[in-house]
Formats: C-alpha cells, structure tokens, sequence
C-alpha cells in the first residue's frame, strides 16, 4: 500500500452574528481538512487546528515527501516531516499541518487493520464520555451578562453536566458575567473559565481569587501561553486549578510547563500538537508529572472524532474503583459543517458522547458538504 494522492479541503461558512473571544473575532468558521489517498483504495482523512489557508499551505509543502510512502509508517513520516521544517518551526503551522497529516494517516492504518484507532493505540478504556458545552463568547450587538446566561441554562436543560464560558474582557464586567452564569445553571453544575490570554498575571491572580467563591472547576489560559512564569504566577496567586496547553505545540512545547508545573490540567489538542503520533508522549509525560490532561477540542466532526479515539484509549487516572474519566470539549457556536461532513453525526445525548468503534476514526465523509461549503476563490 502506498501514498497516491494528499488533498485539502478548506471549509468556509459566513456567520450571521460576529462573536469574540479575548483574543480573536470570529466573522467565519473555517477548517481544514486532510484527505490522503491510497494506490488500493484506502482513504484516511485528518484536520488541522488553527488558520485554515496557511495550514492547507503548509500541508500542500509536505505533500512530495509523502507520494510514494508507506501509510503505515506513521511514526518513520512523522519524525522525517517534523526533520523537513524544524529550521523554520518546531512549534506553529508547521505541527499543526503536521497533525491533520498524522491523524489522516492513523485514520489508514486502523481502516487496514480493521480496527478503531484507539485499539491501536493499546485498547479502550471506555465506550463513551461526558461531554462539557463550550460557548458564550461575546456576541456582537447582544448584551453580555444577559446573553451568557440565557445560553447556559440552556446547555443545563440539554442535560451537559458542565458548562465552560468565555472571560478576559476586564475583571468587573466578567465577574458579573460569572455571577449570571452561577445562578444560571445552579450549584450542581461544573463550570470552567477561558480567557484565551486576555489578561496580565496581576489581572488574572485578581479576577481568580474573587471568583472562586462561585465553584470554578478550572481557569483556562489566564496569561499568554509564552509567559510560563506569569502562568506560575497565577497559579501560585489564586485558589482556581490552572489549565492552558491548546497553543503549546508538541512534546518539545508542552515539556516545560508540565515539568515546571505551570498547570494543574494541560490541554493538547489532538489536531495542533502533533495528531496521534505526538499526543501519545504529551499523555506519558503528563501522567509522569501527576498531571491532569483534559484535550482541548475546537473543529468539525472529524477533529471531534479523532478527540474520541483518543480519549477511548487515555488509562484511568488514578487507578481507583472510581477513577477521574476525561471529558469531552463540545462546541456549541455557530457552524453548519461541523457535523454535516460526516454521514453519522457525533452529536451528545443528555450531555453523554458515544466513541465510534468502526475502523480508523470511525466516521464516513459527507463529500456532498465538502463541495457545498468549500471555499470560495476570490
């Protein structure tokens, strides 16, 4: 069996309404998607987290070194990939490729074998996780304290046992925030916070020590993900665990801050640190270290279902009757392709997700939607 084809598929949908994080504005949903292709037939499909255009980009560089190869090396075309564009980048685009490339080709190897990625992988753990809905970013024209809070009584009424909201807007106005959100959902819920970096370490230290009265699971990227002392900082400063992980690419990025303990929760995600070649390593290194590891998941279908796969095959930590299980990041913004290219979505029931046990990655491609949505030139 040999590599006969690498393709991209960029997806583009234009959103009715502008919403924001701390540090990005989103006015589209785009994704990139890996297809690789096989001389027998065999189809392995992958995504990249992050820009969609430079990562198809990057992708499209690779592509020469892999026609002609076996797709079943995926550990001898990881490492002589990641060889091709060290000089330029060991962390970025050029891993984030990387790993739509990586988990296309896992994707082939289980499709062979006959077998789910995550018996590969040493074997499932589990058949299902729990799910946690992740939203509420500030919405263009909307009132924030009132529109958060509508969103997350809703995620309680479809059963989510935890909610995750957006932060990093200025201490006062996402206190309230926190407060509307609290009374929302009521004491039983879990709730995490995301500041996607928006605030400095004395920011972060104050906003964590005044909302910890309102029963916060974790704090998720307080700092930027650069200033791992400030990240020291916070988590020295204020009660709140936390987690960061979804911009440190790699063994090589994630290394550091789990030695140094940055972090109570490190969050790789699955298609920006390597795929499932390299998420393996950062997984040994974080149970080495007494580390919490809870992926970071934001793409369509397939990037969902290659979370799952590797979820299914985390061990129990820590090894007790009633061990800690992961749990699954679950996207609720608006974006019409995230399950549309997939035959079988991999929707939640009362907050629950099944993994798929088929072959690979367990999931078929929707081409229909791969043509309806892709980008438009010009």
């Amino acid at each position: 069996m040999k590599i006969t084809q690498v393709h991209t598929h960029v997806l583009e949908h234009k959103l009715d309404r502008v919403f924001e994080s701390a540090s990005m504005r989103f006015d589209r949903r785009q994704h990139c998607l890996v297809e690789i292709v096989c001389d027998d037939g065999t189809v392995g499909w992958g995504e990249c987290l992050g820009p969609a255009l430079p990562n198809a980009s990057v992708v499209n560089a690779y592509t020469a070194a892999l026609i002609g190869r076996d797709p079943l090396e995926t550990e001898k075309i990881w490492l002589e990939l990641y060889n091709l564009l060290r000089d330029q980048g060991q962390r970025g685009l050029t891993v984030t490729a990387l790993s739509g490339i990586d988990i296309a080709l896992w994707d082939i190897k289980g499709k062979h074998f006959g077998v789910p990625v995550s018996t590969l992988l040493g074997g499932r753990f589990r058949e299902s996780v729990r799910a946690y809905a992740t939203g509420s970013f500030r919405t263009e024209g909307m009132d924030r304290v009132e529109s958060v809070a509508a969103e997350v009584a809703g995620y309680r009424k479809e059963g989510f046992h935890a909610v995750k909201i957006k932060i990093g807007f200025g201490v006062e106005e996402d206190l309230r925030v926190i407060r509307a959100v609290r009374e929302a959902i009521g004491p039983d819920l879990r709730l995490m916070i995301d500041a996607n970096h928006g605030y400095d370490a004395l920011e972060a230290v104050q906003l964590g020590k005044r909302a910890d009265q309102y029963g916060i699971d974790w704090f998720e990227e307080p700092v930027l993900p650069e200033q791992l002392s400030a990240y020291r900082a916070v988590r020295a400063g204020q009660p709140i665990p936390v987690a960061g992980g979804e911009t440190w690419h790699g063994r090589y990025g994630m290394l550091e801050p789990i030695e140094s303990r940055c972090v109570d929760i490190i969050q790789p995600d699955i298609c920006g640190t390597g795929g499932f070649t390299e998420v393996r390593r950062i997984a040994d290194l974080a149970a080495i270290h007494g580390v919490r590891l809870v992926p970071h998941v934001w793409g369509t279908a397939v990037q969902i279902a290659a979370s799952l796969q590797f979820m299914a095959a985390l061990p129990p930590n820590p090894p007790r009757p009633e061990p800690i299980q992961p749990i699954l990041e679950f996207d609720r913004t608006e974006n019409p392709f995230r399950q549309a290219v997939v035959k079988t979505p991999l929707e939640h029931e009362n907050g629950v997700v099944r993994i798929p046990d088929g072959p690979g990655l367990g999931i078929e491609i929707e081409r229909a939607t791969l043509k309806e949505f892709a980008l438009k030139e010009g």
